[in-house]
């Protein structure tokens, strides 16, 4: 019984062990020509949008369209989006933890356009790099404070004008999945700024597409946003309080014990 048990889940898995590298083979076709042709097309949308879009708003869509686009074209993952983005029109500082290069493909599925703060490395890549550029995404210098002012005075302007922005603040992949600290940037923007933070909770990618290769891998892929955490009424005395609250529910999303210890009453 036991060996004819195996020897039908054998029958199962063997054609989804052959038809994974062609499906792979095919998602990184679709991905090729889809970066080849989408700065083009981000260009002359940029080019009539221009004098009434000041954001990029339209520009920026479009180009998320082909993270959508890169997302769906491997069958074997299996996306599903959890929560509401909240109601109104108002701009948040978005934080999301990152496992995998595949977290930036899901985000795209996110129903608003937003600005991304990113290392310069991407914005580097010839031609899929400047589709960064022209949809007004803000590259950073990791490990330089005047690229980090600048970045920051940047972000501030597009939130100030009702654009939200997303930031990684673990600053890198996890390279198990575990949610790793978070930096402040983040969440001294959404202080100084006076707009609330939307936490976002990712998992599935570091299965999907693991850190450190380009194989692609059957999972599911879940994104899930949380409710804001609001900002009206705090200060720079706060900072690390919010910090380590939009970090505990991303945590308890994962369902991951954070790290972050008990929080202390303020003493009057």
């Amino acid at each position: 019984m036991r060996h004819s048990t195996r020897w039908a889940l054998s029958l199962y898995t063997a054609p989804v062990r052959l038809l994974g590298p062609a499906l792979a083979a095919l998602a990184y076709v679709v991905s090729f020509v889809s970066l080849l042709v989408w700065p083009v097309a981000v260009a002359l949308v940029l080019l009539v949008t221009w004098p009434f879009d000041r954001n990029r708003a339209i520009a920026g869509r479009l180009l998320r369209l082909v993270g959508v686009l890169i997302s769906r074209s491997f069958p074997l993952w299996k996306i599903r989006l959890e929560g509401r983005w909240p109601p109104g029109r108002g701009a948040y500082v978005v934080v999301a933890n990152h496992q995998s290069f595949l977290d930036i493909f899901l985000m795209c599925h996110l129903p608003r356009e937003m600005k991304w703060i990113a290392k310069r490395e991407l914005f580097r890549i010839p031609w899929v790099g400047w589709s960064f550029y022209l949809s007004g995404d803000i590259p950073l210098d990791r490990g330089h404070t005047a690229s980090a002012l600048a970045v920051m005075a940047r972000a501030r302007r597009y939130l100030d004008r009702g654009m939200s922005v997303v930031i990684f603040p673990e600053g890198t992949r996890s390279p198990d999945g575990k949610l790793l600290p978070f930096k402040a940037g983040a969440f001294k923007l959404a202080l100084e700024a006076g707009v609330p933070v939307l936490p976002i909770a990712i998992s599935g990618t570091a299965q999907g597409m693991p850190k450190g290769g380009p194989w692609l891998r059957p999972s599911q892929l879940t994104l899930r946003i949380l409710d804001p955490v609001p900002t009206k009424g705090l200060g720079n005395r706060d900072l690390r309080r919010l910090r380590d609250d939009a970090r505990e529910r991303i945590a308890r999303a994962l369902g991951q014990e954070s790290e972050v210890g008990p929080r202390r009453r303020r003493t009057p």
